[in-house]
Order: C-alpha cells, then sequence, then structure tokens
C-alpha cells in the first residue's frame, strides 16, 4: 500500500507539473496583439520618389518616414510649438511622434493620448519605466530611458491635444483577408480574398498608404462581429447583472474620463481589448491598474470583442 501512495504522489505532481504552465498560459490572442510574420506579407511595393499626402506642401522619402526618431512632421504648423521630445528621438527614446502620431490620436498599436491629463499620461510613463506596465514593443524600453522633464514635457503637450473621431465602428460578418506589416499595423492582402470575422476585431486602415506614411488626418476601421455594439452597450451601461461593473462609476457618465480617470469613448477598439486582457494576465499593473482587477476578472472573450466595440463606437 505504501509503494501504491508514493506512486500516485509521483503522479500528481508529474501532472501538476505538466499543467502549471497551461494554468499560467497567458490570453493574449493574436487578432488584438499584432506581431509581423514576415513570411505572411506579400512582396511589396516601394515608392521610389518623394512621398505626399493630401493637404500638406511637404515631401519625404520612404527612409524618412520609416526614421523612428526623426518620423514626418506632416503639417507643421498645426499644434505647435512641438516639443522637442515629440519631434526627435535620442538613443533609446524614439520621438513620440512617430506612433502617436503629431495629432496624439495614434496607430491601432499604440494609444490615442489626447485629451488625457498630464498626470495620468506621466504615470503610465512611469509604470513603464518600472516595468510593472509591460508593453508588447517598445515602451518600456523607452520609458525607461526617458527623463522626468521628458515626460513631462511629452505628457503636458499631448494631454492639451482634442479628441477627434477616429476610429469608425463597424458590425460584419466577413472580413479582407490580412496579414501585419509595417507599423504592425493590419493591412487588407492584395488578392481581396475575404474570410468570417469570427470573435475578433479586425481594425484596417481607411487608406493603407496613408496610414502608413504616417497621415495624421486618415484614420481606421473597426469590424466588429454582428450584434456585439448592442452586447457591449449593456454591459458597460449595466455590468451585466453582476459580471462586471458598469463602466461609468469610474470613467464618467459619458465615458470620457473622469479626473485622472482616462477617456473610453472613442478609443480604439483593439486597443481597449488589449488592455482588458493585459489587465487579466496581470501583466498592466501599477497604482491605477488595481482599480481594473475585479472589474476584467469574469470577462470572456465574446464580452471583451463585445465592450470594445461599444466603446470604440462612441463619439470622443
Amino acid at each position: 500500500m505504501r509503494i501504491v501512495a508514493w506512486m500516485l504522489l509521483l503522479l500528481s505532481l508529474c501532472v501538476l507539473s505538466i499543467a502549471a504552465p497551461q494554468l499560467g498560459k497567458l490570453r493574449q490572442p493574436d487578432w488584438a496583439f499584432q506581431v509581423i510574420d514576415p513570411a505572411a506579407q506579400p512582396p511589396a511595393t516601394e515608392e521610389t520618389g518623394p512621398v505626399r499626402i493630401p493637404g500638406s506642401a511637404k515631401t519625404y522619402t520612404r527612409a524618412d518616414i520609416e526614421n523612428l526618431s526623426a518620423p514626418p512632421d506632416w503639417f507643421p504648423e498645426e499644434n505647435a510649438p512641438k516639443p522637442d521630445i515629440v519631434l526627435r528621438g535620442r538613443g533609446a527614446v524614439l520621438a513620440c511622434g512617430a506612433c502617436h502620431l503629431m495629432s496624439g490620436l495614434g496607430h491601432p498599436e499604440s494609444a490615442d493620448l489626447t485629451g488625457l491629463q498630464s498626470a495620468y499620461i506621466v504615470r503610465q510613463l512611469q509604470d513603464f519605466k518600472s516595468g510593472v506596465r509591460k508593453d508588447m514593443s517598445r515602451m518600456n524600453g523607452i520609458a525607461a530611458a526617458m527623463t522626468d522633464d521628458e515626460m513631462k514635457q511629452s505628457a503636458d503637450w499631448f494631454a492639451a491635444r482634442k479628441p477627434a473621431p477616429w476610429n469608425r465602428v463597424v458590425e460584419t460578418g466577413t472580413v479582407p483577408k490580412t496579414y501585419i506589416g509595417p507599423g504592425r499595423m493590419r493591412y487588407p492582402h492584395p488578392d481581396r480574398a475575404t474570410e468570417a470575422i469570427g470573435n475578433r476585431i479586425i481594425t484596417l486602415p481607411e487608406d493603407p498608404g496613408r496610414a502608413r506614411n504616417r497621415d495624421p488626418k486618415s484614420g481606421f476601421i473597426a469590424n466588429v462581429p454582428v450584434g456585439s455594439i448592442a452586447r457591449g452597450k449593456a454591459l458597460v451601461e449595466t455590468g451585466g447583472n453582476g459580471k462586471t461593473i458598469a463602466c461609468g462609476i469610474c470613467h464618467g457618465d459619458n465615458l470620457k474620463g473622469l479626473g485622472a480617470v482616462p477617456r473610453l469613448a472613442g478609443v480604439h477598439s483593439i486597443y481597449i481589448a488589449r488592455q482588458l486582457y493585459l489587465f487579466k494576465n496581470g501583466e498592466r499593473n501599477g497604482l491605477d491598474a488595481q482599480l481594473m482587477k475585479k472589474p476584467v476578472a469574469q470577462l470572456t472573450d465574446d464580452d471583451i470583442v463585445a465592450i470594445s466595440a461599444y466603446l470604440g463606437s462612441l463619439a470622443p
């Protein structure tokens, strides 16, 4: 009997050791956490001459546009004067305007910073710097090398930018087949094939060429499953009969922010979804994040898609 007991104990330990990694596996669906796969990209067709965008007198080369330490400022007269840290990077500190754009509205892989409180932005930079908030690509390294003065200058400037419509949400059953390309953005595949959307948010540029050129006036379409906006509205407004907490309690009745609590209305749907997963995974921590632990604890993938679809559909 003693030998049998020891065998059962060893067997149970082996099962636990195998199961443990699965229990701790992070939920990072590839539709939300976009990673470039060079093998999945179609052959590139690069411009060879000067690049222009509508309404701007400026011209840049493709190399200029891809330079994350000196990104294009297509409309230098707008939102002037811009802090140096927004326009130019140094070493590991990339120019803020490269990903967040010179408007602050950002691409789907980065945050829309417009209308946030400066103190909130600084806290997020400090959380990236300390490592309590994790970023899938760059922000931990950027924040680690930023000075306090650079944090304050960039936060003050972005906080002064006004929110604007940037994320058009469309319910659909089918979407173009896509690939992750430059800027970690999703682009429609040239073969024009389509596929079922499933339980995903597929965000595409209104104009892929202008988006790649960091045009601050060409936004995005968030394709979401049919019925998700109404379902998200119910969860956001009521908490879903105890599944979560009504978002307006902390984020304000109009979801446009309340004090240092950020705006949710009109933010990229895919960005919101990513943050909800990061809160659930424990990769986004810090003082502010502690308030989100309970609201996300019982959310399913369907809930996350629905909430994100509804919030993105609201006027900013």
